[in-house]
């Protein structure tokens, strides 16, 4: 049943293209005609040992990759196409790859590891390959020490591969075992140690009932803080990788340990190699996470009703911490700031540092203030450029009343050192804090104001001056001076940015045609900040928002023009011709929200609408979600107007709803598909066929990114509420898909986070169908083509209202179309609702809540309820 594939793989990786080709259409014809056959030769291929590495590991590459894939209709498909296979081919493949586990060839070995784990994703669940776990576990008692080390590789790709409710706890604890007699200091071989290390970080999952045992729990413990003090640098790494997921994962049972940690992580930062240092700062940072996550969640007082409590391992250890973490800052790269994936001690102790002020609040400034001062003027740039990086850490977490006094003094000290300090990486650093300083203490919520009309005018000038260094240091005085405009976004009529907006805006534009703009993300935080600038903008400014519109549009028609473009240039092109798009949707947003700009702004609005025509006959999906989203803007300022658009517009529209691949794209084209029934109202009804059938394919398609649903949903009712009673046609079809989708989203039991809040968000887009569909027929005489669809309606609202997991936004739109109901069906509604099991308690428990959103929709849905029952 084999054939001989070896020259074809190796084919397949040669250096001249045609016999490459030639090789990959080959197995490509294989795959199509005979895929059992194909699977197992690819098996066969990587279990022998007479044949080379190459062709054995692009064997079990493939074999890999037939049976998984990254889009998730792509691997149903390829699980419901393992799983129909004939028995006994999967079987000889399967003992095949055990085979290929006690290879001495280690490439091989290891390919085959991944691949049992991927096949036991797919059996394992389904009850079937029941012995692989025992076969596996049979060979951790083998010598040679690779057979070993092979199968705790296996044991965690496995344990990454399934959920742990598909292993029993007797196998489980069977697992755990083998991987933690690996682990042991006894264990002589520094391989199979690694790779029980490893394998132990993936199995933590599966460790719950273990980790409650106090026994078993103790005896973990002190196999993994023994490994982070192995000779080989590989093994400390990896156990303290596993201290760092434990400290996320069991954190409520740490305490008895928290003092050995400290101590072995404090050694490890001092005097390890950066690798292992790393993950034990990495461990600090995470107990930090779960601190802040509890304080947030449970305010501070802990009551005995709270399942976790806090014990406050990080305010305990602060004396001891800070120091350590004090230390780190010193230890900068010589050029870490130029590049973009820069890690290392000094910024992993900073973010450390910032974590820990964000969980203990006051207490961390007195640690920290003395070493600010100690080092902020030293000759040594180092210590310079610690002590800013320390006071811009911990400007998040104390309160402003602690910090203003100590701000304040430090303004001019930055100012000045922005402008004079000899050594970049201090500047850099510096215009960060300063960015800090505007995005934590600088806003309408402040009582003191730290920017006066006295300093204000120095900080610009400073940082206008700041934009024109070095690219790293350019684009954090635009990231400051981003910080500085968002703080007035709230003052009314008068920004004391004012003066000097047209002199900010000029600056700005000018750096998004430096040579150098592409390094340090500098173009792109430059335009950035230009919309921040616009939009936190006051009227006064509104005339020369106004001049900035053909300034844009003449740069984003000069990008159109550009022929000939080489790769690298035509993707620079396309990063600025979604930063345009960005910036026109802002400054239409700006000037389409009061009435005398707009109409002077409607001038250009052909101009424009024809230039993002243009934009859309240029394939990229970047740039078609940023010119969507400005069209939106346009539309909603265009209102009716925007109709002379639409013949053109329509098939760009109906595009991104085609767009499955690039799933954001269609999400946004349907946010868009809102905005235009928002402004057109009923002129949509010409386009509403082709909206309609392409929103319902998408829904029904199994490709579609889940996330574009809920807001699917909310379009029909966006286009109920323009077009009205003429939805009708559409109501055999849409209902019966927003009937099921109501009865998925009822039920969450069992739910994870991520799956609650996406049933929520589905929830919501169900409801704000239901909320337009009979907000659109009220007033009708068809009206009474809804009333079958009430009592549906009802039950869901009761189910969703039973399960007692709504988060606020469903709520109110909840309480919302109970009032439609009643509003638009009247008496036809009203007994239903009298007779509904959980009506009247909803209805009251919005009527008292605290939201006052909630509470107003309620009042109102009380109204209309009353008038439907009274009829």
């Amino acid at each position: 049943m084999a054939m001989e594939v070896t020259q074809v793989l190796l084919n397949a990786q040669s250096v001249d293209g045609i016999v490459r080709k030639h090789a990959e259409d080959t197995l490509k014809q294989f795959q199509d005609q005979n895929l059992p056959g194909f699977l197992f030769s690819l098996s066969a291929e990587l279990a022998s040992n007479d044949k080379p590495v190459d062709s054995r590991k692009l064997a079990g590459l493939i074999l890999k990759n037939a049976l998984d894939a990254k889009e998730q209709h792509r691997k149903f498909e390829l699980v419901q196409r393992w799983l129909s296979l004939d028995v006994t081919v999967k079987s000889q493949i399967k003992t095949g790859l055990l085979q290929t586990l006690s290879s001495p060839v280690p490439d091989a070995q290891s390919t085959a590891s991944q691949v049992i784990a991927k096949v036991a994703g797919i059996e394992l669940p389904q009850k079937q390959w029941p012995e692989l776990i025992g076969s596996l576990l049979s060979n951790i008692h083998q010598l040679p020490a690779h057979v070993k080390q092979a199968t705790l590789e296996t044991l965690g790709y496995l344990c990454e591969e399934i959920s742990p409710d598909v292993v029993d706890q007797d196998n489980v604890n069977k697992i755990l075992t083998a991987v933690v007699q690996g682990m042991n200091a006894s264990e002589s071989n520094n391989d199979v140690r690694l790779a029980a290390t490893r394998a132990l970080y993936n199995a933590l999952g599966f460790a719950q009932a273990n980790f409650g045992n106090d026994m078993e729990r103790d005896y973990i413990m002190r196999v993994v803080c023994e490994a982070t003090l192995c000779p080989e640098v590989k093994i400390r790494q990896a156990a303290f990788e596993c201290l760092v997921s434990i400290s996320s994962m069991y954190y409520e049972k740490l305490a008895p340990y928290i003092q050995d940690i400290f101590n072995i992580t404090a050694k490890a930062v001092r005097e390890d190699q950066e690798p292992v240092a790393l993950q034990a700062l990495e461990f600090w940072s995470s107990i930090c996470d779960e601190e802040i996550d509890i304080l947030e969640e449970y305010g501070g007082d802990f009551t005995g009703d709270s399942d976790i409590p806090c014990f406050y391992f990080i305010k305990q250890a602060l004396p001891a911490l800070v120091p350590i973490l004090l230390e780190t800052l010193l230890k900068q790269e010589e050029d870490q700031d130029q590049d973009e994936g820069a890690w290392n001690l000094a910024m992993a102790g900073g973010t450390c540092l910032g974590l820990v002020a964000r969980t203990v609040g006051d207490d961390i400034v007195p640690l920290v203030m003395p070493f600010i001062e100690e080092n902020i003027t030293k000759p040594d740039w180092r210590q310079r450029e610690a002590a800013t990086y320390a006071f811009g850490s911990i400007l998040e977490g104390p309160s402003p009343d602690k910090l203003m006094p100590i701000v304040n003094v430090a303004l001019n000290f930055m100012l000045a050192a922005l402008t004079r300090d000899p050594n970049s990486h201090v500047k850099d650093t510096t215009a960060w804090t300063l960015g800090r300083i505007f995005e934590f203490l600088h806003g309408s919520a402040m009582e003191t104001p730290i920017i006066t009309q006295e300093n204000c005018q120095q900080i610009v000038t400073v940082l206008l001056q700041s934009m024109k260094d070095v690219p790293n240091v350019a684009e954090k005085a635009c990231g400051a001076l981003y910080f500085l405009a968002q703080g007035y976004e709230d003052v009314g009529s008068s920004s004391p940015l004012t003066p000097y907006f047209q002199e900010i805006v000029r600056s700005l534009l000018t750096v998004t045609h430096r040579e150098d703009a592409g390094e340090s993300r500098l173009r792109t935080a430059a335009y950035e900040t230009l919309n921040e600038v616009v939009r936190c903008s006051t009227d006064e400014t509104a005339p020369m928002v106004l001049q900035l519109v053909p300034v844009i549009m003449m740069e984003l028609h000069q990008t159109l023009e550009a022929q000939k473009l080489s790769s690298d240039e035509r993707e620079k092109q396309n990063e600025l011709q979604g930063l345009l798009c960005g910036c026109l949707q802002v400054i239409i947003q700006k000037l389409g929200s009061s009435e005398p700009t707009k109409y002077v702004f409607m001038q250009y609005a052909d101009q424009i609408m024809n230039l993002f025509l243009r934009v859309f006959a240029c394939r990229n999906a970047t740039v078609h979600e940023e010119a969507m989203l400005a069209i939106g803007a346009l539309a909603y300022a265009s209102g009716p107007d925007f109709a002379k658009y639409m013949p053109e517009f329509y098939k760009y529209l109906e595009m991104g709803l085609q767009n499955f691949e690039e799933y954001q794209v269609c999400s946004v084209t349907v946010g868009v598909v809102g905005d235009i029934c928002r402004a057109l109202e009923d002129k949509i009804l010409p386009y509403c066929d082709g909206i309609m059938t392409q929103l319902l394919k998408d829904l029904s398609s199994n490709q579609l990114h889940r996330s574009v649903k809920p807001p699917i949903f909310s379009c029909f009712g966006d286009i109920a509420l323009a077009i009205g009673e003429n939805f009708e046609k559409y109501l055999m079809y849409s209902m019966p898909m927003l009937q099921s989708a109501a009865e998925l989203s009822a039920h969450t039991s069992g739910a994870d986070d991520e799956m609650i809040e996406y049933t929520n968000l589905l929830r919501n887009g169900i409801l704000e169908a239901y909320s337009g569909i009979l907000q659109g027929f009220k007033n009708s005489p068809k009206t009474q083509l809804l009333i079958p669809y009430a009592p549906h309606i009802l039950q869901f609202l009761d189910s969703i209202y039973m399960e007692k997991d709504m988060d606020d936004v469903v709520m109110k739109t909840a309480i919302g179309v109970l009032g439609d109901l009643a509003d638009t069906l009247g008496s036809n509604a009203g007994s239903l609702i009298q007779q509904s099991l959980s009506c009247k308690d909803f209805l009251n428990e919005c009527l008292s809540s605290e939201d006052h959103l909630i509470k107003e929709s309620a009042e109102w849905a009380k109204l209309a309820i009353g008038r439907a029952i009274s009829v």
